[in-house]
């Protein structure tokens, strides 16, 4: 009896401590930035704040520049154990599919995450080690976006389900900053103020 009153006691301190994390870690509004005159430099300072949600581990290991998803929090971050490979699709190779072990929803027991199209970004769009210019240079352009708008994109990550697992990660991993909402909202200024790439 003492042990799962123990271990209850973490697996709450644990959830606690995820929600306390995400809570401390929020994106400013659009309006936070109504100061700044030009708005070149209003539209740029946006997106640095959006690409907090870009940099964040949530992202960033399903966006790493080689073939194998990372695995972990910040620099703790390491190459996904066991061993697989992007696959020619991005969905794993033809032995490994990535659905083979992430299934549907995130198995908190087994601290594994899922979503029914578990994948890694396109090798294009690979976000590690990029800083929020290089990510806003890549997402504006269609060769290497998937060949999408720019509002395209911004709908993309404002209301795409696997983009939204990065705020319900599951137990043991930081939330992404903020909330999908609130990354849509400073997409969307983001676009209006002209798009324009931090430098």
């Amino acid at each position: 009896m003492k042990s799962i009153l123990l271990t209850v006691l973490f697996v709450t301190l644990g959830a606690a401590s995820a929600v306390a994390q995400q809570m401390s870690e929020t994106l400013k509004a659009p309006s936070a930035f109504a100061s700044i005159s030009d708005p070149a430099a209003r539209s740029a300072a946006i997106f640095t704040e959006a690409a907090k949600v870009m940099l964040s581990p949530r992202c960033v290991n399903c966006h790493p520049v080689g073939d194998r998803p990372l695995q972990g929090e910040g620099a703790a971050n390491h190459l996904h154990q066991p061993p697989v490979t992007r696959g020619a699709d991005g969905f794993g190779s033809v032995a490994l599919r990535c659905a083979s072990c992430h299934r549907d929803a995130n198995f908190d027991p087994g601290r594994v995450p899922g979503h029914a199209h578990w994948h890694l970004a396109p090798l294009s769009m690979a976000w590690e080690g990029k800083t929020a210019g290089q990510i806003c240079t890549q997402v504006k352009d269609p060769a290497r976006n998937g060949n999408r708008t720019v509002a395209q994109v911004v709908e993309h990550m404002s209301h795409d389900s696997l983009v939204g697992w990065a705020w319900a990660p599951g137990v043991g991993r930081t939330p992404a900053p903020g909330t999908q909402a609130e990354l849509g909202a400073l997409l969307d200024e983001w676009v209006k103020t002209g798009a324009a790439c931090p430098t």
